[in-house]
């Protein structure tokens, strides 16, 4: 079991780390906080190029976390709210990722929720200094609603600005 939760682990962190340097560095074919920032503030995320920073520390915040066992709650915490609020603006496009949808994001976060839930297990910095506590429901659990509830904050204030651009199209029109 403790090689599985391993291997999970590190290839989560491995996928997040793709997505962060995408972001935040123009890697492996990404688009660099610039470009990525136009994607942003077309799914309502304002200003973009502030926001694309922060949700590439996350993911590379969270992928250390998962690679290292180490604070595990937090990390998925952290996971599961970035991958929320991804799969939001990508909802609209429908559910698989061919067509653009969330089901990049959704994994990744259910993957986190779930290692949250088990834990790191005993191949993992938490176990080594003792910190191997930090699992099952209560710990899964809170670092899920953690994760959900920080999501709401970036989530409302899109709201708003969709609300707003929708208003402005109407009095255009």
């Amino acid at each position: 079991m403790n090689l599985g939760l391993l291997l999970l682990r590190l290839l989560l962190a491995a996928l997040l780390c793709g997505h962060g340097a995408q972001k935040l560095f123009g890697r492996f074919g990404g688009a660099g906080p610039d470009g990525t920032a136009a994607v942003f503030e077309r799914w309502g995320f304002v200003p973009g190029r502030r926001l694309v920073l922060l949700a590439g520390a996350a993911e590379l915040t969270g992928a250390a976390s998962l690679a290292a066992g180490l604070l595990t709650p937090g990390g998925c915490a952290v996971v599961v709210g970035t991958m929320t609020v991804a799969a939001a603006a990508t909802a609209p496009s429908g559910f698989w990722a061919q067509q653009g949808g969330c089901e990049v994001p959704f994994w990744y976060g259910a993957v986190a929720a779930v290692l949250a839930l088990t834990g790191p297990g005993a191949w993992s910095l938490d176990h080594a200094v003792g910190l191997d506590g930090l699992d099952g429901y209560g710990w899964g659990t809170g670092a899920l609603a953690l994760g959900l509830a920080t999501a709401a904050v970036p989530l409302t204030f899109r709201s708003r600005v969709l609300r707003a651009r929708d208003a402005d199209h109407d009095e255009v029109t």
